[in-house]
């Protein structure tokens, strides 16, 4: 984005060796008036002559050389003071700060990068071509261009009132058309380039075209050789690659997972195994561990009714006593043991879950991991050997080459004939560049017409004008009221003041959206001549929104103090004993 902050002006038009200064980093829509002293000023409702345009043609000054009205350069120059004008105007682009310092008598041409002075100054001629460029190329804005979107004002010819050609040249430079004239330019000192390049190698030719039938022979014989060689060289290279085609029918990299997955298996199914083997001797142990727990449990409930297997009579109570511990011992060996053998059980049934279902085994196609690796080292051995068979240096190619480059390096008539080809190629796309009719030319008006014809009612809406104003693809434009053909003159003052707005606002909306963002308009006493109350309401209602939702600072200057209400901000230049001065509080350095 271009971010004009402000301008300094000095022994300029009106404004005489009392530095004036200008802030532009205002917000949304600034009313300038001018207060005549030296006619009365307010009391006499004096407004004209104050310097007003004077702002705008300083502005021009600085970025162009020139004013924005036919202002003769040494005519800029105060009259009073005769000497020591300069103009200095303070931007940003992309965030980088310039200052352009511009001055007659003496001349003075200044340019600052970064508060840096740059090389290609040039004061004695103050209109640096070199530096002029420079600021050119970094506004990308032609002065035709900056009279119509930037500074819009009565003393500029309307677009629509311009001649068919001048007209055109303002589309195709919007557009970006322009473009394609200065790559046609370059294109056609190119295509000297090349025929003077044709004639040079036709020359050589016919000089030492002798010389190439003696050699000829020689290198047709080392092609022969060549041939040959090359022949065998594409024999070896098939039988590799038919080699490599037979064992990739195996895919290797699925071979190894799958023998991975079976040593995976075979681990699985051996843990399985011994698991299984060991529960086959816990089972039996477990069975005897239950008879045991359930035959002391048996013996210790019918001590009781226990009697001595000898004369049958019962058991003294100390005999059952000492019989009920021995038997409780033997049930609490028991119950140990039973004890110890089921958790043996559950260990080895849960490791046989964690371990799960292992499914069927894996079916390689190699008995084993080692074939299958020696697999690959095959392929790979095979691929590195079709690697160096195909990376084989032709051993004719260089003699081939120091014969042809030795004794025919210029004696190749397919240069000629590329230089040719080149040149048919380069006259084709000058024809692309610079005929009105190419599809580059329509495709970049087909881009970008369709949004510039959309603003552009968007805009004559807003501003309430009844007519449709249209751009064809021929870049001529059509005024049109319910359907009857209208020219520029049929409209009325206010009407043509209204349409000259709401085309350069589409024509900045156009540029902006193919260039860059810029933050400053200015709108010279368009809205003062002819136009009624509802189009001067209309035209501040889009001024307004523009300023507001555009990220615009717009200087609307006019004669019309009842406007005052109606703006964000008011700027007053006033004329005194014949000279202007801007009140505004940016700072002024000498």
């Amino acid at each position: 984005m271009i971010k004009i902050k402000d301008l300094t002006v000095k022994n300029f038009m009106s404004v005489g060796n009392q530095t004036q200064a200008v802030d532009f980093d205002k917000e949304n829509l600034t009313l300038v008036l001018g207060e005549n002293l030296d006619q009365g000023g307010d009391d006499t409702g004096s407004r004209n002559g104050t310097g007003k345009t004077t702002i705008i043609n300083a502005l021009s000054y600085a970025l162009y050389g020139t004013a924005l009205t036919n202002i003769k350069r040494n005519n800029l120059i105060n009259k009073t003071n005769s000497k020591g004008m300069l103009v200095t105007l303070h931007f940003e682009k992309n965030n980088i700060d310039y200052r352009i310092e511009r001055g007659r008598s003496p001349n003075v041409l200044k340019f600052y990068v970064d508060n840096q002075e740059q090389e290609m100054t040039d004061e004695s001629q103050g209109d640096s071509r070199k530096t002029q460029e420079y600021i050119n190329d970094l506004l990308d804005m032609s002065h035709d261009m900056f009279k119509h979107i930037l500074a819009l004002n009565t003393y500029t010819e309307p677009f629509l009132s311009m001649r068919q050609n001048d007209q055109r040249a303002i589309i195709e430079q919007l557009l970006g058309i322009t473009i394609l004239s200065e790559k046609a330019d370059a294109l056609k000192e190119q295509t000297r380039q090349t025929k003077d390049a044709i004639q040079e190698e036709t020359l050589k030719i016919n000089a030492i075209q002798s010389a190439n039938e003696k050699i000829g022979a020689t290198v047709e014989s080392l092609q022969k050789t060549q041939r040959a060689w090359l022949s065998k060289k594409d024999q070896d290279v098939q039988k590799l690659r038919v080699s490599i085609d037979e064992l990739e029918h195996l895919d290797i990299d699925i071979e190894l997972e799958l023998h991975e997955k079976l040593a995976n298996w075979t681990e699985h199914n051996n843990a399985i195994l011994a698991l299984k083997k060991e529960l086959s001797t816990l089972e039996p142990a477990l069975v005897r561990a239950d008879k045991s727990v359930e035959k002391a449990s048996k013996d210790i409930a019918d001590l009781d009714d226990a009697k001595c297997y000898t004369c049958g009579q019962e058991l003294h109570a100390d005999k059952k006593a000492e019989i009920s511990d021995r038997k409780s011992k033997e049930l609490e060996d028991a119950l140990a043991y039973q004890k110890e053998i089921t958790g043996k059980v559950t260990e080895v049934m849960s490791a046989l879950d964690k371990i799960g279902d292992i499914n069927g085994k894996p079916t390689t196609f190699y008995e084993n991991a080692k074939e299958a690796y020696e697999h690959r080292q095959n392929v790979d051995s095979l691929k590195s050997a079709l690697t160096n068979k195909e990376q084989d240096i032709d051993p004719y190619q260089t003699q081939i080459d120091e014969l042809n480059n030795s004794a025919m390096q210029e004696v190749n008539w397919s240069v000629v004939n590329s230089l040719t080809e080149f040149k048919d190629h380069q006259d084709f796309l000058l024809k692309l560049l610079t005929n009105k009719d190419s599809f580059i030319r329509k495709k970049i008006i087909d881009q970008n017409l369709m949004y510039l014809n959309n603003r552009l009612t968007y805009y004559l809406d807003k501003l309430g004008l009844p007519h449709q104003v249209v751009f064809q693809n021929d870049l001529a434009v059509e005024i049109t009221q319910l359907g009857q053909d209208l020219d520029f003159d049929n409209l009325s003052r206010g009407e043509r003041n209204r349409l000259i707005l709401g085309m350069s606002f589409a024509f900045r909306d156009v540029w902006e959206s193919l260039y860059q963002k810029i933050n400053l308009m200015f709108i010279d006493e368009l809205i003062d001549s002819g136009m009624d109350t509802a189009g001067v309401e209309n035209s501040l209602s889009v001024l307004k929104k523009m300023g507001r939702e555009g990220d615009k600072n717009v200087y609307l200057i006019s004669h019309k103090d009842e406007l005052i209400g109606r703006v964000n901000n008011v700027m007053k230049v006033i004329k005194e004993n014949g000279f202007t001065s801007y009140e505004n509080d940016i700072e002024i350095l000498e």
